[in-house]
């Protein structure tokens, strides 16, 4: 049984790795498992959505990759969130109940004052003796102690709890910078677009590249505020996810500007996708929360260009970048190449 288990492993290797080299993926462990997966059939969901991916790319995407291992392969317990959502509870647990137990000790600590002073009156008008009056000091004394040892406990564990918190926010970012989508529209982030031009690029395989950017953004965040800015932005890319087909990814490229790598289609079909976005935008309505107002005259302007071959990653955005700018210097809400 081992042995036959043993085969069955090798054989599927001995498959996966070829297509990792033919699809251009890094040899990384979840690589391996995603393509081993793939091979040996076990998930035939996860099979279809790969092949559609290859079938509208030529090969399978960095980022396309990562979704369908975090999806179909990776375990729920192996997410890096969880850990530190579980982390972040206990340290929150920890502290509170340190300060819960010092705000206890400290108002112990203050009825115990209290009660001494009474005592110590009571020496003028009762006549204690002295062994009393330095019974009472001592009380004093142990329990000015105790209070000092538990507030001396809650400062390390605010020490502790402030070096822990700034090891979790450098966790954190590192997780985030992994992750693949941008938190605000839920689009494909910056780093997963980095990879996936760079790893089509180096295929040549066909494709066009359309950068959009949002018209006067900075007057609609001045006017009405950045969360109406916000508003904006997901509204856009909320278009470009419903207009998206035949494998078209957006990202959100950076501030309000954002991506679409169309595959396997010539310049006239992606300029032409780019400028249905366009009138798609143009519609757009975002309610303004402070006025209950709708605010429209939403706008984007739009470069395209198609990989030559050979083209570096570099070139590509360059050409693009160039032709978004013209459509900004002609009056924007335009799709340049005319």
């Amino acid at each position: 049984m081992l042995d036959d288990d043993f085969k069955k492993s090798t054989a599927n290797l001995k498959k996966a790795v070829p297509l990792m080299m033919q699809n251009h993926v890094a040899a990384t462990p979840a690589n391996y498992a995603l393509w081993y997966t793939y091979v040996d059939n076990a998930i035939p969901e996860m099979n279809q959505e790969l092949e559609s991916i290859i079938g509208n790319y030529g090969l399978c995407p960095p980022a396309a990759g990562k979704w369908l291992y975090d999806n179909y392969v990776a375990s729920r317990s192996e997410t890096d969130m969880k850990e530190l959502k579980a982390n972040v509870e206990v340290l929150v647990n920890q502290v509170a109940s340190s300060m819960t137990d010092t705000l206890s000790d400290t108002s112990h600590f203050s009825k115990v004052i209290d009660q001494g002073f009474e005592n110590l009156e009571k020496f003028e008008d009762q006549a204690m003796s002295i062994e009393d009056v330095t019974k009472v000091v001592r009380q004093l004394i142990s329990e000015s102690k105790e209070i000092r040892s538990s507030t001396n406990f809650l400062n390390s564990q605010l020490e502790t709890a402030s070096s822990e918190i700034q090891r979790l926010k450098t966790k954190l970012a590192e997780a985030q910078q992994d992750a693949l989508f941008d938190g605000l529209t839920s689009l494909y982030n910056r780093r997963s677009f980095d990879n996936d031009i760079s790893a089509l690029c180096e295929a040549e395989q066909p494709m066009c590249l359309i950068l959009a950017d949002v018209d006067h953004f900075k007057s609609l965040n001045d006017n009405y505020g950045h969360l109406f800015g916000d508003a904006v932005l997901k509204g856009i890319a909320k278009r470009f996810q419903i207009s998206g087909r035949d494998g078209i990814h957006a990202y959100r490229f950076g501030g309000e500007e954002f991506a679409l790598i169309v595959p396997n289609k010539q310049l006239r079909i992606a300029r032409q996708f780019a400028d249905s976005l366009r009138r798609s935008i143009e519609k757009l309505s975002v309610k303004d929360r402070r006025s209950g107002e709708s605010v429209g005259s939403i706008t984007a302007s739009f470069g395209v260009a198609e990989l030559q071959p050979g083209e570096k990653p570099e070139s590509l955005i360059e050409r693009v970048d160039k032709l978004l700018y013209e459509a900004k210097q002609l009056g924007r809400n335009r799709v340049m190449p005319i």
